[in-house]
């Protein structure tokens, strides 16, 4: 009786093994094989060995779009992590006992469930040049002289989208920086209050050193998300990078790669670049984390 409901078991268990078999691991196998060909998607792949990976680490336009996932990356997250650190210190200080957490909770949340989409026409026109929001506010304040092409300027542009990135992503990384905290026992924040301690001096001797997991996990998710930049260049310019491949970061690199120039072969290795990227410099921010957290 057991065996025969074992193998009930397993023709519940089935159609799941089948679809992730069918649209997860035969993909990734696929195209770690086409990474090793040279294939336009018609007809049969060309075997080329590494051939793809050798460009790889000589192709100017992949290094430029290395360069600027890390720079929109590296300004997206200092911010975000700023200003979500700071509204959970506010949130969590006994002394100003704020209400309406969960209120703010939510309205921090919100720009995170609008669509890319919306968030790219949104931005676009608060950003155009002769119209804009943006443009038309500092000129009536008078900190500009004349509008400002926001979105033709490689340095304007790489920031304008760090910036939206912060904006839509501080909110979930509020609300999980507050959950670290309000697991920290309210025990240690009365010692202090008690002993003297200033909120510089909580900040830094009570919060951060047990809050670190917290932001371990997520600087990790942050570093693998914002390597993985995509949608917002793509949608609020032409999406082939600019200005002046500005904005051409290495998700949008490889989708071009493969969809407009139908370089498939060559869009796998670099979707595998993509990934021991990732994988290497993750493993090497735990490492860094856990070596000072060890100390």
């Amino acid at each position: 009786m057991m065996k025969k409901m074992d193998y009930y078991g397993y023709a519940f268990i089935l159609p799941f093994f089948l679809v992730f078999v069918t649209f997860s691991i035969y993909p990734i196998v696929l195209t770690f094989y086409y990474s090793f060909t040279d294939y336009s998607g018609m007809g049969s792949p060309e075997f080329i060995g590494l051939a793809n990976y050798t460009r790889l680490f000589t192709d100017t336009y992949f290094l430029q779009a290395f360069f600027n996932t890390w720079y929109i990356w590296g300004i997206n997250f200092f911010f975000q992590i700023v200003i979500a650190l700071l509204l959970a210190i506010l949130f969590s200080d006994i002394r100003l006992k704020m209400k309406g957490l969960g209120f703010f909770r939510a309205v921090f949340y919100l720009p995170n469930l609008i669509t890319i989409a919306s968030v790219a026409l949104l931005f676009g026109i608060l950003l155009g040049w002769h119209h804009g929001t943006i443009n038309h506010l500092l000129l009536d304040l008078g900190i500009i002289s004349e509008p400002v092409n926001w979105l033709n300027s490689p340095t304007t542009a790489r920031w304008s989208v760090a910036l939206i990135g912060a904006w839509m992503w501080f909110g979930h990384t509020f609300i999980i920086l507050m959950a670290g905290i309000s697991g920290i026992s309210r025990d240690y924040y009365e010692s202090a209050l008690i002993d003297g301690a200033n909120r510089l001096q909580t900040f830094t001797k009570i919060t951060i050193p047990l809050l670190k997991p917290i932001l371990l996990y997520v600087l990790i998710t942050s570093l693998i998300g914002g390597l993985q930049i995509f949608d917002l260049p793509m949608l609020i310019t032409d999406g082939l990078g600019s200005p002046q491949g500005s904005l051409n970061t290495m998700v949008l690199y490889l989708y071009n790669q493969a969809f407009r120039f139908n370089n498939y072969g060559y869009a796998a290795a670099v979707a595998y670049g993509l990934f021991l990227i990732t994988v290497f410099f993750s493993f090497l921010t735990f490492k860094a984390m856990y070596r000072k957290s060890a100390n």
